[in-house]
């Protein structure tokens, strides 16, 4: 089973990776949560390998949620959806030409 990790520590984590991409303004990311990362993949045209993207796994859905609004603040694309009541998951890519959001 894998261990959720708290809200200080999957926000200080995405931002690591943030910082160290090419793009400069949170507009060019997506941000979700999931319960299930290979259909979320998939339903966003993203192929491992092939595009940038981040998913950490957090300690209960309250916390994925925080995670995700923090994010959409901050300026990402994505929106807040109520019916991930159980998702843990949060996931943010790269928008592109490719990508569906």
């Amino acid at each position: 089973m894998v261990m959720g990790k708290d809200y200080q520590t999957i926000v200080a984590e995405m931002e690591n990776r943030l910082a160290m991409t090419a793009k400069q303004y949170y507009s060019e990311f997506y941000i979700g949560i999931t319960d299930n990362i290979e259909r979320s993949l998939e339903e966003h045209a993203l192929s491992k390998g092939w595009n940038w993207y981040i998913s950490q796994t957090a300690v209960d859905t309250d916390t994925a949620r925080r995670v995700e609004k923090y994010f959409l603040d901050k300026g990402m694309r994505g929106k807040e959806n109520e019916k991930d009541k159980h998702s843990t998951i949060v996931y943010c890519y790269a928008v592109t030409p490719l990508t569906i959001e």
